[in-house]
């Protein structure tokens, strides 16, 4: 699996702009057959920060994701939106496949 976790730094006057690309280019990816997840949200310590969360089957998944034309436009439009260079974290990991549970928190009661 392909892990991602990319931080956009977003321009005060191109929060509308933001609002329509992103709510189009999430919809795009998660439509894509390779991708797990993909989500943004909005960073509780750095208002004008979004966080993508995004997971991909594999290597090839992620190569295809790379061709599609949502990905151009993203890519041809964040320029004007972002108010400095996005910050990433990748991580190839062959033994994930999914979330799984986690053991520290359960629902009281159950």
């Amino acid at each position: 699996m392909i892990l991602i976790t990319v931080k956009f730094p977003i321009r005060e006057d191109k929060l509308d702009e933001w609002g329509e690309l992103s709510s189009f280019y999430a919809k795009a990816v998660n439509e894509e057959p390779g991708c797990v997840f993909f989500e943004f949200s909005r960073s509780l310590t750095e208002p004008q920060t979004y966080v993508c969360i995004e997971g991909f089957r594999d290597s090839d998944a992620g190569r295809e994701h790379m061709g599609q034309e949502h990905v151009a436009r993203f890519m041809t439009e964040m320029p004007d939106i972002v108010s400095a260079q996005p910050q990433i974290i990748y991580v190839d990991a062959d033994e994930v496949t999914g979330f799984g549970p986690m053991g520290e928190i359960s629902p009281r009661g159950s």
